[in-house]
């Protein structure tokens, strides 16, 4: 099939190379032309493991192209898909500026039958309008169909090649059956919806593993004042098939451009038709506050924070991206540095994009988790990046001015503290915090 992939955020540009995997013609088009021209070199605009290599693959096979001129792409293809931002409103709300555009432009381009394919994460009711922006500005004929992307950051090509199910919302039977063929070489789970259940399941999907994560982090909260270890009890739980394990890992919350984004545009879709999502409301108030816990954890052993030294490991939302939006490092350094304390910060991959988000003189950009623990007074773990469990603590202890460590993804396990001399706090896990070392800081407080 060929196939015209309409913005190469991260979405499209994964979606539209996978589908060249697979043998498809794609055309990846985005108006920002030094992306293009990038793309075209061979150089990727997000980190994401195995994406360079397809790349290169395809593009030397001839079955992946890019460029700026979306009318050409529209009319060599048979299908579009539209991949473009939706970035929230201030007032939580989906902006549906971007897409809107695209859709006319794909309209005014349009010189025959198109299926119009929207993976773009939009409120519901959204592909009806489209519909209808489109039909007011051709008479070619054409067909809308809904297919919500369930990529993870970091995993997104293995996601797209092995599935969990294809969701797929259209009114038009020829269409779906024309999509149903697209993605039956990738899994047999396909579910075939109406257009505003198939937008509805997006949102959904996400607001539901954002309460898992809001949950057991308030259960890691009462495991704490009750001597309960969480990741006993969320392994206990995880058992239950009703449950599983997945998202049941106690930390300081989630972040990205996702789960935040959806779960406050699910509030407002509520809102909008007079219905207030009380749960989900707060589902986002636990997870805005548990990042702190960091700095309350410090507060505990130091009392006041000001001239201290804090090294943060790890500055994306999660590991294998550098995606920093929303994450909670952002808010835990703000709150750091508005407290007096200097920064010594570091991530192997996200370092760049963080400093776009926050610049500070309080803040020392650092080349690895070693460097930042120099003669800092304690580290903040904020990201479950491989290479910090690598450190060996009793040689850490020796470069660093106390020997604090505050763990925010429970990634330190027994073994490695057994003799460490760290003072050690993890989330939800009272039997692993160390406490012996606790009096060596008491002239600190």
């Amino acid at each position: 099939m060929k196939i015209a992939v309409i913005g190469t955020g991260y979405v499209g540009l994964v979606s539209g190379v996978c589908f060249a995997e697979l043998k498809h013609e794609v055309i990846c088009v985005d108006k920002e032309l030094s992306k293009i021209s990038k793309l075209q070199d061979g150089e990727i605009p997000i980190y994401e493991p195995g994406l360079q290599e397809l790349v290169l693959r395809n593009a030397a096979e001839g079955r992946l192209s890019f460029t700026s001129d979306l009318a050409a792409a529209v009319r060599q293809s048979e299908l579009v898909i539209l991949a473009v931002g939706t970035p929230s409103l201030p007032s939580g709300e989906a902006n549906l500026a971007y897409i809107e555009q695209a859709a006319r432009e794909v309209a005014q381009a349009m010189d025959g039958r198109k299926i119009i394919m929207t993976k773009s994460t939009v409120p519901v009711g959204t592909n009806h309008m489209l519909k209808q922006v489109i039909a007011e500005l051709t008479d070619q004929p054409f067909d809308i169909v809904s297919v919500p992307e369930f990529l993870r950051e970091g995993t997104a090509v293995k996601d797209t090649f092995n599935p969990d199910r294809i969701v797929i919302g259209s009114d038009d039977p020829a269409a779906v059956q024309a999509v149903i063929e697209l993605h039956r070489q990738l899994t047999e789970n396909i579910i075939v919806t109406d257009l505003r259940s198939a937008e509805m399941i997006k949102y959904a999907s996400n607001a539901f593993l954002a309460t898992k994560i809001s949950f057991i982090n308030e259960i890691a909260n009462i495991c704490e004042k009750v001597g309960a270890d969480v990741s006993q009890v969320a392994a206990g739980i995880g058992y239950d098939h009703r449950i599983g394990h997945a998202f049941l890992r106690a930390g300081i919350g989630y972040g990205g451009s996702c789960f935040p984004k959806d779960t406050q545009a699910l509030i407002q879709i509520a809102g909008n038709v007079d219905y207030e999502f009380k749960l989900l409301k707060s589902v986002v108030d636990v997870n805005h506050q548990q990042r702190f816990s960091m700095i309350h954890k410090l507060e505990e052993i130091f009392g006041d924070l000001k001239g201290l030294t804090v090294a943060i490991w790890g500055l994306a939302f999660k590991p294998n991206t550098d995606d920093v939006r929303d994450a909670p490092a952002i808010d835990i350094i703000r709150e750091l540095v508005l407290r007096g304390a200097a920064v010594k910060a570091c991530d192997p991959i996200a370092m760049d994009n963080f400093r776009k988000v926050m610049d500070s003189e309080a803040i020392t950009w650092c080349e690895d988790g070693l460097e930042a623990a120099c003669d800092a007074d304690a580290i903040c773990l904020l990201t479950e990046w491989q290479e910090y469990c690598r450190y060996q603590l009793k040689h850490l202890r020796r470069v660093m001015k106390h020997p604090v460590l505050i763990d925010g993804r429970n990634m330190y396990n027994q073994e490695q503290l057994q003799d460490s001399g760290f003072i050690y706090r993890s989330i939800g896990r009272p039997s692993m915090n160390t406490v012996a070392a606790i009096q060596t800081l008491q002239p600190l407080v």
